[in-house]
């Protein structure tokens, strides 16, 4: 279990309020896989309430502190979820992602990510709060996400031409296809290695996930992280049209 300065710092600050009552670890630093100065931060604060208008001023002021106070604070991410909505996925929460608030659901991949691997910075451990996350709910998480945001992303190819979203999309698709297969969570770092990318690409990728500044070909990168996406993508739909009619 790591710990790190900004987020005994956020915890801190998030006891303080008086209404947080668990503040809980996902992503990279749950599985091991945290790379400092690459890795966000994935967290889930919980609350004894609807975070209201009050609330969430409250959240932003911390939050900007902490932006403003080290490099690291501005890869910190929290989902805001009040206790008693966590059985409904549909449900958006309050969520601080790269300097701003916005609404998201609490991801199904985040939800396996707690209950499998995550940890209370402080409160209750995660499975003490989520209910259990079954292989068939992995997958299913999996196909959410596939189907959903990145299905959004590859009919729009001009985003590709964004390095970090190509990166992304890689390590991403690589991830999906894991999960669908085995049920399972794969970290970034062994996401990169499993890329539909050539092998020059895959070392370049590797690099950058070690922090290095190595740049990629942008267009032939896009072409080739957007072609991985729609590939995946449609892989994900005939698995749903296929249990539709089983």
């Amino acid at each position: 279990m790591v710990r790190l300065p900004v987020v005994d710092e956020f915890a801190g600050e998030l006891a303080a309020l008086g209404w947080v009552t668990d503040l809980l670890v996902a992503g990279s630093l749950a599985t091991d896989d945290y790379r400092p100065g690459v890795s966000d931060l994935d967290l889930v604060a919980l609350t004894d309430g609807p975070v209201d208008a009050a609330r969430e001023a409250a959240l932003v002021a911390v939050h900007r502190r902490l932006d403003a106070g080290s490099a690291a604070g501005l890869h910190l991410g929290c989902v805001h979820v009040d206790t008693a909505t966590i059985p409904d996925v549909h449900r958006k929460h309050p969520t601080w992602t790269h300097g701003q608030l916005v609404q998201r659901i609490l991801s199904g991949i985040t939800r396996a990510e707690l209950v499998r691997h995550g940890y209370a910075v402080f409160g209750r451990p995660p499975g003490e709060v989520f209910p259990p996350v079954g292989d068939d709910d992995v997958r299913a998480a999996a196909r959410a996400e596939l189907t959903g945001y990145w299905a959004w992303a590859a009919r729009r190819p001009w985003l590709w031409l964004d390095p970090a979203l190509a990166d992304l999309g890689l390590t991403s698709m690589a991830r999906g296809r894991h999960a669908l297969r085995l049920g399972d969570l794969l970290t970034k770092t062994a996401a990169v290695e499993a890329a539909a990318a050539p092998a020059w690409l895959i070392g370049q990728l590797r690099a950058r996930r070690r922090g290095e500044p190595v740049t990629s070909p942008r267009l032939r990168t896009a072409l080739i992280a957007w072609r991985d996406a729609r590939r995946t993508v449609r892989r994900a739909r005939r698995l749903i049209v296929a249990a539709g009619r089983s």
